[in-house]
């Protein structure tokens, strides 16, 4: 109902171009894309040094990082499937026996 309404459609429209302005003079301005550019640096090292004091904690109370956690994942999968491997090849030499 509202997207017929062209009063609607006029408003959308202007606010989507002056959005559009606003945002190619922010990218133009090299002042702001370097500033933006220096916080996502300092934000990834940040998180970075957080991450690496968390596993540093984690490994001090004895458990276990996410890293350690998906390291433990993968061996399980890798057993299962060594498992079902053992598991067919188990299958098959008792068809064969039943011959």
């Amino acid at each position: 109902m509202l997207k017929d309404n062209p009063v609607m459609k006029k408003l959308v429209a202007t606010g989507e171009e002056r959005i559009g302005k606003i945002a190619q003079q922010l990218l133009s301005n090299e002042k702001f894309v370097a500033t933006v550019q220096t916080i996502v640096a300092r934000t990834l090292s940040a998180k970075g040094t957080l991450d690496k004091s968390i596993r540093s904690a984690l490994g001090a109370m004895n458990l276990p990082s996410t890293g350690d956690l998906e390291i433990l994942r993968e061996k399980v999968d890798e057993l299962e499937r060594l498992l079902s491997s053992v598991e067919s090849k188990v299958d098959q030499l008792v068809e064969a026996r039943n011959k």
